[in-house]
């Protein structure tokens, strides 16, 4: 088993914590209740799906090759998705500029969950 994924996903498993902490405390009275929902969303879907990249790379009936793709597709819905309602949240980038990327990035979590469908329908205990 590689080791990055698991480790990438601890790491943003913690910056998760962060950007909870830090929008329920220091964004709490900057922003208005929409934009906080939508940075907690994005908080919210991140730890999602950083806890399913761990139960994804260590689970015995995907192989090396599944997992890493699911990891991937998991990490760029992350980056898409949460990163860019952060920036539309926080008001650092206006949403009519980007707003393609937020549903890009969610296709990106349907995709990989697709590949996570799949790829435990056809594993067997040999992987």
């Amino acid at each position: 088993m590689t080791r990055i994924y698991p480790a990438i996903a601890a790491s943003l498993g913690m910056l998760t914590i962060i950007l909870g902490a830090f929008g329920a405390h220091a964004l709490k009275d900057q922003l208005e209740p929409e934009s906080l929902q939508s940075f907690e969303t994005g908080v919210r879907y991140m730890m999602f799906h950083v806890l399913a990249i761990l139960l994804i790379n260590f689970s015995p009936l995907l192989s090396q090759r599944s997992k890493t793709r699911i990891s991937q597709l998991f990490l760029i819905g992350i980056l898409l998705f949460s990163g860019s309602i952060f920036v539309i949240a926080t008001g650092l980038i206006q949403a009519k500029t980007i707003w393609f990327i937020t549903p890009l990035g969610g296709l990106f979590f349907v995709l990989g969950w697709l590949i996570a469908t799949l790829s435990f329908l056809k594993s067997n205990d040999k992987n």
